[in-house]
């Protein structure tokens, strides 16, 4: 893993655990939301990029929040 995408994973996993006690579906919601409000497009098309290529690393908060942003764009 790169070091651009072990940060852009690392970023992803963090905003997802401050979610997480929300419990899954809002989480990944409020994960999603705050990624789509505060990244830089650069950034998230870094962590689509990266989702593209497996996901490594990324937890299961993270993951779907960042498919759902893909799915989303699409």
């Amino acid at each position: 893993m790169s070091d651009a995408a072990a940060t852009i994973v690392r970023m992803a996993n963090q905003i997802a655990t401050f979610f997480k006690s929300t419990g899954e579906a809002q989480a990944v919601a409020g994960t999603q939301d705050h990624i789509a409000k505060f990244w830089d497009p650069r950034m998230r098309a870094r962590l689509q990029a990266h989702l593209a290529n497996g996901g490594a690393g990324l937890n299961p908060i993270a993951r779907k929040a960042a498919e759902a942003l893909g799915n989303h764009a699409a």
